[in-house]
């Protein structure tokens, strides 16, 4: 029912087209003075002479005998031949008017000519003189546009009262003449141009749009080879291109000669046939091998047999009435048979084209019938309007397919983007499982970290602190600073918790206002000496407890063994590591011993853990305990880092 409902709508706006053009061709009558009585003088001539400059006609040799215009008389199918064959046989036609009597042009009047025909040329004299002459080529010399001529408005000059038309033609064909109009611009403007405009302007703007329609075709080819539909299109652009301009060329020479033109012009009628019946296979998917054997024979056979550049070839021009009738036979067939599979596959387009293809072969045996002078010809050739609602068609099948060529790529993109979502959101939700596992893995390893520093700094000193109470070992002033101990060990754990964002001056920051009451309460003076240091991009909470708990026994030695009375702190960056040294001033060590016993090696241990090392001198001007941290990361974190992400769950 879709089908049928598109058709009845396609119908209906080609009906209101048509009525509307139709019906602005005929408001555009003409009025004046109308010339439709004439005398006529034929005379048989060889070559074409040029015209004289003035003109006599009681001084023109032959018999004068009264016509009514149009006069068109039926052409011959082939002209005769003259005597000598290197001239033309020809024939000259005068056509003498004069003004009805008490008829007065206005002083500013114009000569319209709807229609005249020659394969020659046109002169027209005004009161004996030349007015107006042809300067075209001979057989496409533009008669198929309308004259349209101003009279001499100089001043002294006198209305014109006589008109001679001289009309020199190959003898036999090509030779009529419509009835004349005399009048003012307002009389006779609107019709010339109402007439130029469907018969020469029409033709040339709507095959001009098609063929640039054809070349954006052509591009869209270029990129999608696999579709030859738009090659097919651009094809017959450029034949319908080609077929039309004989509608509106010729007022000026040709940049070519008249056998080439007409080579072109009347074979393009067969390039269209054989376009579109390829077209129209290609919309409703049935092959014919037979006919377009048979059309792609015919289509060679008729551009060989009158290709110029062969000795003896017919000229197209010449012999185009007896190829219009095989061209007409062939282009309904194709028509008709592309018409008939286009409905039984449902398809509008096609049915649309090849009904339009039918049309235009019916309105070109009209147009023949018109060439050859059988009907009236003042009428217009139609059937380049049918070639114009062909164009229509053709370009509505192809802007339906590359519609639905951009509906399809906008559904696949709609459709990519709900797969894309889509995983968008599972990646999203397996990003959030990951970092909540992550997050959980977190808070465990800084559970069992907290829960082994307590282990091994607070718990230990704690039982150690309740065995020595509970033997009475040690006297209260050793149990307040052992639990001073304790304390500072649960505040240094507390202070490893805090972000530091691989700042190691807030580290050191928080150290000192953590260790520098207690110094004071122990009569030590603190000399802080710490400047800038660049980020430590690896130092987390977990290696801030581990520098921490370095320095914190640094000053505990020197709080509980060195006796001193100054300390002093200092940073430096020296070899692509950050120095940081704790020198006093109280009595020296032996280091050697020393590292026998459990703090240096567990301070050691600890800068082992976090790609750093440590350094002791001292001696009887005091101590200097020195730890050397690397900028960058060191291969140990990376190590740790990578088999911690290896523990990691999935």
């Amino acid at each position: 029912m879709e089908f049928f409902r598109d058709l009845r709508n396609y119908a209906f706006v080609m009906l209101a087209v048509v009525a509307t053009l139709v019906g602005i061709y005929s408001a555009s009558k003409p009025n004046g003075i109308h010339l439709t009585d004439a005398n006529i003088l034929i005379q048989y001539t060889d070559g074409y002479a040029r015209p004289p400059r003035t003109v006599d006609p009681r001084l023109i040799m032959g018999t004068w005998h009264h016509v009514q215009l149009p006069y068109a008389p039926h052409p011959k199918i082939l002209p005769g031949q003259a005597d000598d064959v290197s001239i033309t046989p020809t024939q000259t036609t005068w056509y003498h008017f004069r003004l009805p009597a008490g008829a007065h042009p206005p002083p500013e009047a114009y000569l319209y000519i709807p229609r005249w025909k020659t394969d020659g040329e046109i002169a027209i004299y005004v009161d004996g003189a030349l007015h107006y002459q042809s300067h075209a080529n001979l057989q496409w010399n533009g008669s198929n546009q309308p004259l349209w001529i101003a009279f001499d408005d100089t001043a002294g000059g006198t209305p014109p009262r006589d008109i001679v038309v001289r009309l020199r033609h190959v003898r036999g064909i090509g030779g009529a003449l419509s009835s004349l109009w005399v009048g003012s611009y307002a009389e006779v403007g609107p019709a010339y141009m109402v007439r130029n405009f469907f018969q020469a302007q029409l033709p040339y703007i709507g095959s001009a749009a098609f063929l640039a329609s054809g070349i954006f075709a052509l591009f869209v080819w270029f990129g999608r080879r696999r579709e030859t539909l738009y090659l097919l299109f651009f094809t017959v652009t450029v034949a319908t291109f080609v077929r039309t301009m004989h509608n509106y060329m010729g007022l000026d020479r040709l940049p070519i000669s008249d056998a080439w033109f007409g080579w072109l012009t009347v074979n393009s009628i067969m390039w269209i046939v054989a376009s579109v019946h390829l077209f129209l296979i290609r919309i409703h998917l049935h092959r014919q091998t037979l006919l377009t054997w048979t059309v792609a024979i015919i289509t060679a056979f008729f551009a060989i047999a009158t290709l110029p550049l062969m000795a003896g070839s017919q000229d197209a021009t010449i012999v185009a009435p007896l190829m219009y009738p095989a061209m007409f036979v062939i282009g309904n067939l194709v028509c008709l048979n592309g018409l008939y599979w286009s409905w039984r596959a449902r398809s509008l387009q096609g049915c649309a084209l090849a009904a339009w293809g039918v049309l235009g072969a019916l309105l070109g045996a009209y147009d023949w019938m018109l060439q050859n002078n059988f009907v009236n010809i003042e009428n217009i050739f139609l059937s380049v309007y049918a070639q114009t609602a062909m164009t229509i068609a053709f370009c509505h099948v192809i802007l339906s397919r590359y519609t639905v060529a951009v509906g399809e790529v906008e559904r696949a993109n709609i459709v990519l983007a709900d797969r894309l979502a889509k995983r968008e959101a599972e990646l999203l939700a397996s990003h959030q499982k990951r970092r909540e596992i992550e997050r959980r893995e977190l808070i465990h390893q800084e559970r069992q970290r907290l829960m082994q520093d307590m282990h091994d700094g607070l718990g230990s000193s704690l039982i150690t602190a309740l065995r020595v109470v509970e033997h009475g070992e040690l006297d209260e002033a050793a149990i307040a600073e052992l639990l001073k101990s304790c304390i500072d060990d649960l505040k240094l754990t507390i202070d490893s918790m805090e972000p530091v964002e691989t700042d190691l001056l807030l580290l050191l920051g928080t150290l000192r206002f953590r260790l520098q009451p207690r110094l004071e309460t122990t009569d030590i003076r603190l000399r802080w000496e710490v400047t800038e240091a660049p980020p430590l991009a690896w130092l987390d909470q977990r290696h801030s407890l581990h520098i921490l708990r370095i320095l914190q026994e640094a000053f505990a030695n020197v709080i509980k063994h060195a006796n001193a009375s100054e300390v002093r702190v200092g940073t430096r960056v020296a070899d692509g590591e950050v120095v940081i040294g704790i020198a006093d001033n109280g009595r020296g060590f032996d280091p050697a011993l020393a590292r026998r016993g459990r703090g240096l090696h567990n301070q050691a241990h600890r800068a082992a853990a976090i790609g750093g090392r440590v350094n002791v001198r001292s001696g009887d001007a005091g101590t200097r305990f020195t730890l050397f941290l690397p900028i960058r990361q060191p291969s140990v974190l990376r190590d740790s880092m990578s088999e911690d992400d290896a523990r990691k769950p999935a």
